[in-house]
């Protein structure tokens, strides 16, 4: 048994008596020259020097924000459809009443000369423009809606939604009528009921697209886009 046992343990002494310590002391030994540092130490490390980092926790923390950009942008769509929505319900009521109520008869006065609801057939442009052009006015208001589609898919611009969402209503209210009214389809005349003193007769649709028009205008002077983008010149 002895000359058994000698042989055995012959070895592991002669790997532990090699640098005089054993293998798990050595692993210390060398570790102490580096500091302490586990594996998953090192593994955390390697993101920050190499390229797995495109991978790693760098990219992981970027997506979150992906889904908040895409709910802002929903959002501003969200007012867009909204806005215009209104616009275009308030122009459709206010020409059903006075068509029903007012056409074929007197003017009346709000505001004695100053302002009054007057209803005629504008086969033009707003204000009365344009009489003999309806059919390209009407394809106008169709590429007009369309545009404003487009840009919308990149829209993070709360104002930009309002304007934009005047803008839709408004040429929507009057794309129905030339579409829907007499004379017929892509000629239809629009309702105009407004007549203020010493000015053209329009409507609620017309009011919308001024609006929306004005704010564009005020918001390309103050460089925001319709992205959110501002300039600062």
């Amino acid at each position: 048994m002895t000359e058994v046992e000698r042989p055995i343990g012959t070895p592991d002494d002669g790997a532990d008596g090699k640098d005089g310590t054993s293998g798990a002391e050595g692993t210390g030994g060398e570790r102490a020259g580096d500091g302490p540092q586990t594996e998953d130490e090192q593994a955390a490390d390697e993101p920050a020097t190499g390229e797995p980092a495109a991978d790693g926790p760098g990219a992981g923390e970027s997506a979150p924000g992906e889904p908040a950009a895409g709910a802002g942008r929903r959002r501003r769509i969200s007012v867009l459809i909204s806005v215009a929505g209104l616009a275009f319900v308030l122009d459709l009521v206010s020409k059903l009443i006075v068509v029903a109520q007012l056409e074929d008869h007197a003017p009346i006065d709000l505001m004695g000369s100053w302002l009054r609801l007057n209803v005629i057939r504008n086969p033009g442009a707003a204000f009365g423009l344009g009489e003999a052009l309806t059919i390209l006015l009407t394809a106008i208001a169709a590429a007009v809606v369309i545009v404003i589609a487009r840009i919308a898919r990149k829209l993070y611009s709360t104002p930009w939604a309002i304007a934009l969402g005047l803008l839709l209503g408004g040429a929507c209210g009057n794309l129905a009528d030339r579409i829907f009214r007499t004379p017929g389809v892509f000629q239809g005349a629009v309702v105009d009921f407004i007549a203020p003193k010493h000015f053209a007769v329009f409507n609620l649709a017309d009011s919308a697209i001024v609006c929306g028009g004005i704010l564009i205008v005020l918001l390309s002077f103050r460089g925001l886009d319709p992205d959110g983008t501002v300039h600062r010149d």
